[in-house]
């Protein structure tokens, strides 16, 4: 019975965290079209709104631990579902995130992701795709802000291993900024796919970053083993043993 009541109190969630986005994009779009300032303000205030919505309605609680960056770096967080991508860019100043370029047309997250600055990407040859990477933030980089790439490029489910790609290397090198790891065990509670939300606390740790100045592998194999390292350890302290 229990579970049963938490599947239709994640149901009524679910739903209601599509209508609040509808609703925020209408009352913010005045204030994005004047300014990009506008933008991140609509985003910060969804980023809220579901935060305080999800302990209340599913009893999902969300805590950040470690120290979120407000200078210009790249953040490299783990991906395990939709609420990882609203705390980490609520918790700070002006995220933008690199995304698939068929999101631009999604209603709502393609406008408002364009406006803050978010750089769409064409993943069809990874090459290409690299190098439009680094042409689109270069481009961009007069915008300062967190440019937050995902180095597995997709939600992957806890206990699932993936690859890292290459392209967070490659901004790496190019860039020549810091990078700040973000481990997570937000998949325990909130899976990829289904509508079931468990109850407890998702943490998102921001982790100390990696300076410029490594080789592309060196970083690479540091980047995956600390994310996946603090991401086990958060896994294991939410219950998740597999």
């Amino acid at each position: 019975m229990s579970n049963a009541i938490q599947w239709v109190r994640s149901l009524i969630f679910n739903i209601q965290m599509y209508v609040a986005m509808l609703v925020v994009g209408v009352i913010y779009t005045p204030a994005a079209i004047i300014s990009a300032d506008g933008a991140v303000a609509a985003c910060h205030a969804y980023c809220r709104y579901i935060r305080w919505s999800a302990g209340w309605m599913i009893g999902l609680k969300c805590e950040i631990r470690g120290e979120p960056p407000s200078d210009e770096v790249m953040v490299a967080p783990k991906h395990q579902s939709f609420l990882d991508v609203l705390m980490i860019y609520g918790a700070m100043p002006r995220g933008k995130f690199i995304f698939k370029a068929i999101l631009k047309y999604a209603p709502i997250i393609g406008q408002f992701g364009l406006r803050i600055g978010c750089i769409p990407v064409d993943r069809g040859k990874r090459g290409v795709a690299i190098k439009q990477m680094v042409a689109d933030v270069q481009a961009g980089r007069a915008r300062a802000g967190q440019l937050i790439i995902y180095p597995q490029g997709t939600r992957i489910a806890p206990g699932v291993k993936a690859p890292y790609k290459i392209g967070t290397g490659a901004l790496y090198r190019e860039l020549g900024q810091p990078v700040v790891p973000v481990a997570t065990n937000v998949g325990v509670f909130w899976p990829k796919r289904g509508v079931m939300r468990k109850q407890g606390t998702a943490v998102f740790e921001f982790l100390p970053r990696i300076e410029p100045g490594l080789e592309v592998a060196e970083f690479m194999r540091r980047l995956e083993d600390e994310i996946e390292t603090a991401s086990d350890r958060l896994n294991k302290e939410a219950g998740f043993d597999g």
